[in-house]
C-alpha cells in the first residue's frame, strides 16, 4: 500500500523539462563579426580583380547567417563599395588608399558575397559584383563646373593618353613604357577644354632610347622581372595647349600563382603615332566610363548545403530598411521613459564615406 501511495505521489510531481536553448541573436551589420567578414570579402574582391581600381567598403547593407553545425556557419553579405584612387596593380595597402570624392564622379560597387566560417576561419564560396558611376546630374547639381567621366575609348581620351605616354617616353632615360589599360578619364568643357586621364603601364625590355629605333620590338618584361606603374595626365587644348604628365613605376612585385597581375586582351587602337596596345576588355572598349566590377567566383568543392547560389530569402537593403522603419514606428506607440533612445536597426549598417 505504501508503495502504491509513493508511486501516485511521484506521478503527480511536476515534470521539469530542460528549456530549449534560445537561438543566437541575429548579427547586426555593424557588429564586429560582420565587419570582419566584410573586410575579408573586400580584400578577396580586390585580390581577384584584374582591371580598374581597388574598392573600399562603404556600407554593409545586409547580413544573414545560416548555421551548418558546430563552429560552421554560412554567411551572406550585401556590400556597398566605393572606388579608390589605387589601381589594382598598386602595392599600396587598401587602408592607405583614398576613396574618390563625390565631386570626382564617384563609382559605386554592389556585391553579394557568400562566405563560410569554419572553426573561426573565413573563406569565400561565391561572389557577384557590378559597379556603376554616379549620375552626371547628381555631380553637376553639387558642382556645376566639375569635369565628368568620359568613355574610355573617347577620341579625345585616346589622343591624350597617346600624347602623354609618348611625352614620357621621349623624356625619360629609363625603361620604355607600354600602355596596359586606361583606368578612367574626365573631360571638362568650360571655362577651358581639358582632358584628364589615368592609365596603367608596364616597363619593357628596351630603354626609351633603344625604343626610338624600333619600338615594336620592345616586349613586356617576364613575370619574374615585371614592373608595372601608373600615369596621370591632363591635356588642355583651349584656350591654349598644355600637357602635364606624371608616371610612377611600382617596382617588381611577386605575383600570386593563381591570380595574374593583369589580363591583357590587347585591344589595339589605331590612333596616329600610337604604338601601344591597350589592355581593355571588349565591353569597356564599347564606350563605358568605368571598368565594371564584374566578379563571379564559385568554389567547386562546396557542398550542396553550402551551394554557391544566393538564397532568394535574403532580404534586400530596401526591405530591411522598410522593416526597420516599421519597428521604430511601433516603438513610438509604446510609452518610454523620458530620454529613451530606441536601439538602431541591425541593418543596414553605417555609411563610412558618403551615399550615392
Amino acid at each position: 500500500m505504501k508503495a502504491l501511495v509513493a508511486l501516485i505521489l511521484l506521478v503527480q510531481l511536476p515534470i521539469h523539462k530542460a528549456a530549449p536553448a534560445a537561438p543566437p541573436a541575429p548579427l547586426g551589420c555593424d557588429d564586429p563579426e560582420s565587419e570582419a567578414a566584410a573586410e575579408f570579402a573586400v580584400n578577396y574582391i580586390n585580390g581577384h580583380s584584374h582591371h580598374g581600381y581597388k574598392f573600399a567598403l562603404n556600407r554593409i547593407e545586409n547580413i544573414r547567417v545560416l548555421p551548418q553545425g558546430l563552429n560552421n556557419d554560412i554567411m551572406f553579405l550585401e556590400l556597398d563599395l566605393l572606388e579608390t584612387t589605387c589601381h589594382i596593380l598598386s602595392p599600396t595597402p587598401l587602408e592607405n588608399c583614398t576613396v574618390r570624392s563625390f565631386t570626382q564622379h564617384a563609382v559605386e560597387g554592389d556585391c553579394d558575397v557568400k562566405l563560410q566560417k569554419l572553426d573561426g576561419k573565413l573563406s569565400v564560396l561565391a561572389s557577384k559584383c557590378h559597379s556603376h558611376a554616379d549620375s552626371s546630374e547628381d555631380v553637376l547639381q553639387l558642382c556645376p563646373d566639375c569635369p565628368l567621366l568620359a568613355s574610355l575609348n573617347n577620341t579625345d581620351v585616346l589622343t591624350t593618353v597617346t600624347a602623354a605616354l609618348n611625352d614620357h617616353n621621349s623624356k625619360t632615360a629609363d625603361a620604355y613604357l607600354r600602355l596596359l589599360e586606361i583606368g578612367r578619364a574626365r573631360i571638362q568643357y568650360h571655362p577651358v577644354h581639358s582632358v584628364s586621364v589615368e592609365f596603367a603601364v608596364a616597363a619593357t625590355n628596351c630603354s626609351a632610347a633603344e625604343a626610338k629605333d624600333n619600338a615594336e620590338a620592345c616586349q613586356l618584361l617576364p613575370d619574374d622581372q615585371s614592373n608595372f606603374g601608373f600615369c596621370t595626365a591632363t591635356g588642355v587644348t583651349r584656350p591654349s595647349q598644355d600637357l602635364r604628365v606624371d608616371c610612377q613605376l611600382y617596382g617588381h612585385q611577386v605575383p600570386t600563382p593563381d591570380i595574374p597581375f593583369l589580363s591583357r586582351p590587347g585591344v589595339t587602337y589605331s590612333q596616329p603615332g600610337q604604338d601601344t596596345s591597350a589592355g581593355l576588355v571588349p565591353s569597356v572598349a564599347q564606350g563605358f566610363t568605368n571598368h565594371n566590377l564584374r566578379l563571379s567566383h564559385n568554389n567547386p568543392v562546396a557542398s550542396e548545403s553550402s551551394s554557391s547560389e544566393f538564397p532568394t530569402s535574403v532580404l534586400s537593403a530596401k526591405s530591411v530598411a522598410k522593416r526597420a522603419v516599421a519597428e521604430v514606428a511601433q516603438h513610438d506607440k509604446v510609452p518610454h521613459p523620458v530620454g529613451f533612445v530606441p536601439p538602431p536597426p541591425p541593418c543596414p549598417g553605417k555609411i563610412r564615406h558618403f551615399k550615392i
